[in-house]
C-alpha cells in the first residue's frame, strides 16, 4: 500500500527543505531592499534601467512613458519566451485639487486606486511618492516619509468611544466611506487671519522648498504608499513582510531570472507592465499598444519585415509565464479555500491554470498540453511547485494579465508565488517561495 501510494499519490513538497538556507536568506537581502526603493511603477522602472546598464551585455531594453519596461535578448528561433509581471500596486492617490483645511487641520483629498480594504490605511505612517509636471513642464519628484528625518503623514481614524453608530454598527463595506480618507498634512496657521491661513502655510512651504504652486498638483501623479520599511518576519526570518509584493515580487525574481539565464533558442523576454490592478487599462498597461512595438523591435534586431503576418507569426510561436502572485491559506480563514486546489506559504511557486471569477468568467484558462510542457521544465529543473486556485469557486475571484497576453494567441499560465494579506500595506511572502519563483523563471527562460 505504502509503494503503491508512493507512486501514484501527487507529492507536495517544501522549499526549505529542498534548497541549502543560506542560499535563500542571501537571494532575499537584496529583494528587502528592492521592495524599500521601488514604491511606485515609476521607481520600479527607475531600477530596472539601473540594473540593465550594469549587468547588459548584448541585452536590450525598451522603455514605455517610465512607466514600463521590457529587457529584450534575441534568439534565432520564431517566438520568444515570456515572463511578465505588474509593477503597479494598490495604493492611494492625490486628487488634482488635493489641498483644504477643516476643523484646524490641514489635509489632501484622495481617490484609492486598486483593490484595497480602506480600513487598513488609517492611522499608518504614510510616505508621498511621485512627481509634479510644473507649468514650465519641468519635472520635481517627490519622495517624503521614508527618511528618519522625514516626516510622515496620517489618515485619522475614529477613536473607538464615538464609533458606535457611524462605523462599528455598519458592515465593512458601508462604513469606511473613501471621501474620509483624507490626510492630515499640517496644522499652524500662517497669520490670524481667518480663512485658508493653514492651506496658505501648507503651500508657502512647499513653494520654498519644491517651487510648485496649488495649480501644479493638476499635473501631478502624486501617491501614498506605507512609510514602514520591509522587514524579515517570524522569529526564525523565514518571510519577508512588506509592501508592494503584489506584484514587485515576480518582477524583482524575472530581472534575476533573465540577467542569470543562458541564451536559449528563442527570444527572452522580462515584460513588466503597469495598470494591472484597475483592470490593465491605458497606454502603460497590458492592453496598450506597448508588447507591439516590443515584438516590431525585436523583428528588427532579426532582420526580419515587421509585417502583420510577421508579427502574428512570432506571437503564434511564443510562450508566457504571466508572473503574478496567488492567495496562500490564511490559517485563520480557511474556509473561503478549498484545501485541495488551495496554494500554501513554503510549498514553491504556484502554477494557476486559470483565474477569473465565478465560472472562469474573464480568466485565461492555460491549455493543457502548455500546462503538462510548465511541469516538466519545472520537474527537469528541481523547481518546488504547486497548483492553486484564488479560493473556492463563488467565493471571490481575481484577475491577472494572462488573458490580455493570451489574445495574441500565446500560450500563457499564470505562475507566480503565494502571499498572505495579499493588498495589504504589509503583505507576507515566503523567501523559500521567492527563491523558487526565481529559479521557475530561470528554467522557463533556459530550456
Amino acid at each position: 500500500m505504502k509503494d503503491l501510494k508512493e507512486k501514484l499519490f501527487r507529492k507536495q513538497k517544501n522549499g526549505w527543505l529542498d534548497n541549502k538556507k543560506e542560499e535563500v536568506f542571501e537571494f532575499s537581502k537584496n529583494y528587502i531592499s528592492f521592495l524599500d526603493s521601488c514604491k511606485t511603477e515609476r521607481e520600479t522602472v527607475n531600477f530596472i534601467k539601473q540594473y540593465f546598464s550594469k549587468h547588459a551585455k548584448d541585452e536590450l531594453i525598451f522603455i514605455n512613458r517610465n512607466k514600463n519596461a521590457a529587457l529584450v535578448r534575441i534568439g534565432k528561433e520564431n517566438g520568444a519566451r515570456f515572463v511578465a509581471s505588474h509593477i503597479d500596486s494598490p495604493r492611494i492617490d492625490l486628487k488634482q485639487n488635493p489641498i483644504f483645511e477643516d476643523s484646524n487641520l490641514g489635509l489632501f483629498h484622495t481617490h484609492y486606486y486598486g483593490g484595497i480594504k480602506k480600513y487598513q490605511w488609517l492611522n499608518i505612517p504614510l510616505a508621498l511618492h511621485g512627481i509634479i509636471i510644473k507649468s514650465d513642464l519641468k519635472m520635481i519628484e517627490f519622495n517624503i516619509g521614508e527618511k528618519d528625518d522625514d516626516p510622515i503623514f496620517v489618515i485619522p481614524d475614529l477613536l473607538p468611544h464615538l464609533s458606535k453608530k457611524v462605523i462599528d454598527d455598519k458592515v465593512v463595506k458601508e462604513a469606511f466611506d473613501a471621501d474620509k480618507l483624507n490626510l492630515i498634512v499640517g496644522s499652524i496657521p500662517f497669520s490670524k487671519e481667518e480663512k485658508d491661513q493653514i492651506k496658505l502655510n501648507i503651500l508657502k512651504i512647499l513653494n520654498e522648498t519644491y517651487g510648485i504652486l496649488e495649480e501644479d498638483f493638476i499635473s501631478a501623479e502624486i501617491t501614498l504608499t506605507p512609510a514602514f520599511k520591509a522587514k524579515d518576519a517570524g522569529f526564525d526570518k523565514s518571510l519577508i513582510a512588506g509592501y508592494g509584493q503584489d506584484d514587485r515580487i515576480c518582477a524583482y525574481a524575472s530581472l534575476k531570472a533573465f540577467f542569470e539565464s543562458k541564451k536559449a533558442s528563442q527570444t527572452q523576454v522580462a515584460l513588466m507592465v503597469d495598470k494591472e490592478e484597475i483592470g490593465s487599462e491605458g497606454n502603460t498597461s497590458a492592453q496598450s499598444s506597448f508588447l507591439f512595438e516590443v515584438v516590431i523591435e525585436i523583428l528588427k534586431a532579426k532582420k526580419n519585415e515587421p509585417t502583420f503576418e510577421n508579427i502574428v507569426s512570432f506571437f503564434k510561436h511564443s510562450e508566457c509565464l504571466s508572473a503574478d502572485v496567488n492567495g496562500a491559506v490564511n490559517p485563520m480563514y480557511k474556509e473561503v479555500h478549498e484545501k485541495d486546489n488551495a496554494s500554501y506559504i513554503n510549498n514553491g511557486v504556484v502554477l494557476t491554470k486559470f483565474t477569473g471569477h465565478g465560472g472562469k468568467y474573464m480568466a485565461n484558462d492555460a491549455n493543457a498540453e502548455f500546462v503538462g510542457k510548465i511541469r516538466k521544465i519545472f520537474n527537469d529543473n528541481n523547481v518546488v511547485w504547486q497548483t492553486g486556485e484564488l479560493g473556492k469557486v463563488d467565493e471571490g475571484g481575481g484577475g491577472t494579465i494572462a488573458k490580455y497576453i493570451a489574445n495574441h494567441n500565446i500560450e500563457t499560465i499564470d505562475c507566480g508565488p503565494a502571499l498572505i494579506s495579499m493588498h495589504s500595506p504589509f503583505e507576507i511572502s515566503s523567501k523559500a517561495d521567492l527563491f523558487e519563483t526565481y529559479k521557475a523563471y530561470k528554467a522557463f527562460f533556459s530550456y
